[in-house]
């Protein structure tokens, strides 16, 4: 009883808060239907826009320390991937083909990618190098990460943010919040890059991006080879329970259950070049 009045406790407040349930995607082969509450007073444009002055910032910084890379191979392997998969975002949602789109490479050790609100690519060298990825597996991190970018998964936890402040605080207070209270650009930045996704994002994000890679020719079946090189790397892992994003050995089984649904995808995409 006391699960379930919290639980509409937050409905009202997410309607409150101007909260409309939306799908920012097609359901694609892999099936992804949830549908997603969002902040009405925080539009997407609003998100991309933000999002859009970090990424330049974080360029410019890495481009002063000469850490932005343009002309290795792997910068050339992340941008010929790049220019393969972009054209199929648009299968998910067509206002895709109208995102200013752009990947860089920034030498750094760190395992890490990201693609922020409105087709921001960030791949950092040391996941390609340390992981000694094919064209395949890079095809498999890019297509996770534009999915998250898709999916709008950021402002759908901003939103959530915002609800629940609202059931702590009430209508009123949460309305009246200004820039004094939330610096909406940072928070934009926290939840695109500092906060982990939820495990259902992530699981979501695993599926778009699996479809993403097998459309543009790239075999499915190296998103398994990749998770089994995080989990190497990753040594040893926390409890999936303790975490917010799904264990490798959870990942793995349902990327190899959504195999079969995208395998005729990339036979057809192979056969066609």
């Amino acid at each position: 009883m006391i699960k379930s009045l919290a639980l509409s406790s937050l409905a009202a407040a997410l309607l409150l808060a101007g909260c409309q349930a939306v799908n920012t995607t097609s359901g694609g082969a892999v099936g992804v239907e949830r549908k997603q509450y969002m902040f009405s007073m925080l539009s997407a444009d609003e998100v991309n826009q933000m999002y859009a002055q970090s990424y330049q910032q974080t360029l410019s910084e890495a481009s002063s320390k000469g850490e932005l890379d343009k002309t290795s191979d792997n910068a050339k392997r992340v941008q010929n991937v790049a220019n393969r998969l972009i054209p199929q975002a648009p299968r998910f949602r067509p206002d895709a083909a109208n995102w200013d789109w752009e990947v860089n490479l920034i030498k750094s050790p760190e395992l890490n990618a990201n693609c922020g609100p409105g087709g921001k690519i960030i791949f950092y060298s040391g996941i390609i190098e340390q992981l000694k990825l094919s064209d395949d597996e890079i095809a498999a991190i890019m297509g996770h990460e534009m999915a998250h970018a898709l999916r709008e998964h950021s402002r759908e936890s901003m939103s959530r943010a915002y609800g629940i402040e609202m059931a702590k605080q009430g209508a009123g207070a949460l309305l009246g919040l200004g820039q004094d209270s939330l610096s909406l650009a940072d928070t934009v930045v926290e939840y695109s890059l500092t906060l982990p996704n939820s495990r259902g994002n992530e699981n979501e994000a695993d599926l778009i991006g699996l479809e993403l890679a097998a459309r543009a020719g790239y075999d499915p079946n190296a998103a398994i080879s990749l998770w089994k090189k995080m989990e190497a790397a990753g040594g040893s892992a926390p409890p999936e329970f303790m975490s917010t994003h799904p264990s490798s050995s959870s990942r793995i089984a349902s990327l190899q259950a959504a195999i079969p649904k995208v395998l005729p995808l990339y036979q057809q995409a192979k056969a066609g070049k």
